[in-house]
């Protein structure tokens, strides 16, 4: 029997854990709410670790674990602001920054044709900011308090790093697409 399909399974199972967590994040169970987010981040890391030691990587799930990624922060930041646990402009700040990049992604498309997005590493790091952030916040409410004022730098230096790999983006693909405009002329 083959198992190449479990890693897009357990993609699917993160994605549908996204429900389960916004719902706790709206009823303010934090504790059942980190213990949700620690399996999906779990399972974010059985996935890739399956999918790269077998070989069992797809198209398909190239495409469904950013995805799951970004569901997941999106949830994790709409129940954090919902219940006041995070700053309207920080939540905005990494909603444009996605919005700026998935446009840019349409315009290149639409313009350019096929579009292989290409992560930076600024903006994995600004995932990965934003997730711990995400995580810090519910270990502070769930767990055990953090010590005084580190979740106000973690947000500070999550909004830093977020506007950063924004910019980063815009300026990479912008060359990159007046390059191929230029090469076609």
């Amino acid at each position: 029997m083959r198992l190449n399909w479990l890693p897009n399974a357990i993609t699917i199972a993160r994605v549908v854990l996204t429900l389960p967590l916004l719902w706790l994040l709206a009823k303010n169970d934090f504790r059942w709410a980190f213990w949700v987010a620690v399996a999906a981040g779990l399972s974010d890391g059985v996935d890739g670790y399956l999918a790269r030691r077998y070989a069992w990587s797809s198209a398909l799930g190239g495409v469904l674990d950013p995805i799951a990624d970004k569901l997941l922060v999106s949830v994790g930041y709409i129940g954090l602001w919902w219940s006041g646990h995070l700053p309207g402009w920080l939540v905005a700040l990494v909603f444009v920054r996605d919005v700026v990049i998935v446009l840019g992604g349409c315009a290149w498309w639409r313009f350019n044709g096929t579009f292989e997005a290409a992560p930076s590493f600024l903006g994995k790091f600004s995932t990965a900011l934003q997730i711990t952030l995400v995580a810090c916040v519910l270990a502070d409410l769930a767990v055990q308090p953090l010590p005084a004022g580190l979740l106000r730098w973690l947000s500070l230096a999550t909004a830093l790093l977020t506007l950063v790999s924004g910019l980063d983006y815009v300026i990479r693909y912008g060359q990159r697409a007046r390059s191929a405009l230029g090469e076609r002329k």
